[in-house]
C-alpha cells in the first residue's frame, strides 16, 4: 500500500488523538483516500513523554528542521497552538512546498489571510476544518457544499466550556463561580478560563466563519465580545419565565451590505434549535438564501472528534494534491464589506434592575427610556428583598447606542439601586430579510 508521509507538530491532546485515530481507523482511511497516512516525524518539546502508546523515540524531534527539510514529508499538521512559533513554522512549511493542516483558531483569526496568500502563491493547500467546532464539519461545507448560496446569517454555540457552564446553571440553579470550579475539576475548563468565559475563543472562531461566509477578510478586532461572568441565576430564571434560554452565541449577519459581528450572552426562544444544545456540545446555525436554515451539531472539542477533522483535511489534500489550487483556501484578500460598529446594531434587550420599593419608579424608568427611543415589550416586577425590588424589562428593537445612553440616565435616578444585567435578545424575523 502506497504511503503518504506527514509531519506532526504537537503530541498533546489533539496530536495524541490524531495518532490514535490513524491506527484505530487505518483500514477505513485507506479505503476512503487510497493511501496509508504515515506520521514520519513528530515535533515535541524537550523532555516531553508521549501519553499515547506505540510512538517510537526515533519519530520524536525537538527541531522543526527535521520536518521541513525532509523531502519525503508532503503534509505538515500544526497542533502546537498559539501564534508563534506556529506562524513561523507554517510559513516555512509552505515555502518548502508542503501542504498544511492546522487546528489553530487564534492564528487563523489573526493571520489567516497572510497564511492563505502564502499557500496560494506556493501552490499548496492550507486546510483548517478542526479550527472551529472540533469534529463538527462546518468549514468545508461553507467553502464547498454551500458555495452556491449567499450566506445571510451564522449563529452558533462555539465554545463547549461556556455551554457546559450555562447548562449546569440552568438545570441546577447554581451560580457561575460554583459551576466554573466544578468544570475545572472535571477538566472541562482550563485553570485560566479567560479565553473561554470571556468569549475570546468563540470570537476567534466567529472571525474564521465570517471570513468564509461573507467573502471578505474579517478582523478579529471587529468582533464585539462579551463573556458569561455576569450571568446570574436570576437572569436564567427570568429567561425561563419569559420563554427563553441563555446561551453564549457567536452571531454574524449581513444586513444591507454591512456585517454584524458579535459574541455575547443571548436570550433565544426555547423552541429555537440552538436552545436544545446542552453540555459541552457545539452547534452552528446557518441561513443561506437558497438552502434556507441548516444546523451543524456535535462534539466541539476533545481528542478524537478534533482528530477526526484534522485527518479528514489530510485525506482531502491527498485526493486533491495533483490539482493546482485554484481557490484561496476559502479566504478573501480584499475587503468588500465593512463591520458595523456595535453602537449601530439594533436588537431587543433584557434589562434587570434592582430598585427601591417606592411608587412611581417604573414610570420614571419608562419615561427615560422613551426619551431615547426605547419602547418596552414586557415588564416583570415581583418579589422583595432587603435590598429592594427586582424590576425586569424586555424592550422592543432599539439601537445599542440608545440603550446605553438611556441606561446612563436611568442609573442616575435615586430610586435605582443597580443595573443588574443587560442581555441581548435574538427573536423573530431578521431585519433586512425578505
Amino acid at each position: 500500500m502506497e504511503k503518504v508521509k506527514v509531519g506532526l507538530m504537537g503530541l498533546g491532546t489533539v496530536g495524541g488523538g490524531v495518532w490514535d485515530v490513524l491506527r484505530m481507523n487505518r483500514d477505513e482511511i485507506i479505503r476512503n483516500c487510497g493511501y496509508e497516512i504515515k506520521i514520519e516525524k513528530i515535533l515535541v518539546k524537550e523532555g516531553f513523554k508521549p501519553k499515547v502508546s506505540g510512538v517510537s523515540k526515533d519519530k520524536l524531534t525537538h527541531n522543526f528542521d527535521d520536518i521541513v527539510e525532509n523531502d519525503e514529508i508532503e503534509i505538515v499538521i500544526e497542533l502546537i497552538g498559539g501564534i508563534e512559533p506556529a506562524r513561523e513554522y507554517i510559513l516555512r512549511a509552505i515555502k518548502a512546498g508542503k501542504h498544511v493542516v492546522t487546528a489553530n483558531k487564534a492564528l487563523l483569526a489573526q493571520h489567516g489571510v497572510e497564511l492563505s496568500k502564502a499557500a496560494y502563491e506556493a501552490g499548496v493547500r492550507l486546510s483548517y476544518e478542526a479550527s472551529v467546532a472540533g469534529g463538527v464539519p462546518i468549514i468545508n461545507p461553507l467553502k464547498e457544499s454551500l458555495g452556491a448560496n449567499k450566506i445571510k446569517k451564522i449563529m452558533g454555540i462555539l465554545n463547549g466550556t461556556t455551554n457546559y457552564i450555562l447548562t449546569k446553571m440552568t438545570n441546577e440553579n447554581v451560580d457561575f463561580h460554583t459551576v466554573l470550579k466544578e468544570a475545572q475539576d472535571m477538566g472541562y475548563a482550563e485553570a485560566d478560563p479567560t479565553a473561554d468565559v470571556e468569549g475570546f475563543d468563540a470570537a476567534h472562531k466567529l472571525t474564521i466563519l465570517s471570513t468564509l461566509a461573507f467573502g471578505t477578510p474579517v478582523k478579529f478586532e471587529d468582533v464585539y465580545r462579551e463573556g458569561i461572568t455576569k450571568i446570574n441565576p436570576l437572569d436564567i430564571e427570568y429567561a425561563r419565565e419569559l420563554g427563553y434560554v441563555v446561551k453564549l452565541l457567536g452571531i454574524a449577519k449581513e444586513i444591507d451590505g454591512e456585517l454584524e459581528l458579535r459574541v455575547h450572552p443571548t436570550f433565544i426562544p426555547k423552541n429555537h434549535p440552538l436552545a436544545a444544545v446542552n453540555d459541552s456540545f457545539n452547534a452552528v446555525f446557518v441561513k443561506g438564501n437558497a438552502v434556507g436554515d441548516l444546523m451543524f451539531y456535535g462534539r466541539g472539542a476533545g481528542d478524537l472528534p478534533t482528530a477526526s477533522a484534522v485527518i479528514s483535511d489530510v485525506m482531502d489534500i491527498i485526493k486533491k494534491r495533483s490539482l493546482k489550487p485554484n481557490l484561496k483556501n476559502g479566504f478573501s484578500y480584499e475587503p468588500t464589506k465593512k463591520a458595523k460598529p456595535m453602537g449601530e446594531i439594533v436588537n431587543e434587550y433584557y434589562i434587570r434592575f434592582m430598585v427601591k420599593d417606592i411608587p412611581g419608579v417604573l414610570g420614571k424608568i419608562a419615561t427615560l427610556f422613551g426619551e431615547y427611543n426605547v419602547s418596552l415589550s414586557s415588564v416583570i416586577q415581583k418579589g422583595r428583598s432587603e435590598r429592594g425590588v427586582p424590576l425586569v424589562f424586555i424592550t422592543h428593537e432599539a439601537r445599542e447606542s440608545d440603550i446605553q445612553k438611556a441606561l446612563q440616565e436611568v442609573n442616575s435616578i435615586d430610586e435605582v439601586i443597580e443595573i443588574g444585567n443587560i442581555i441581548r435578545v435574538e427573536n423573530g424575523q431578521e431585519r433586512g430579510e425578505q
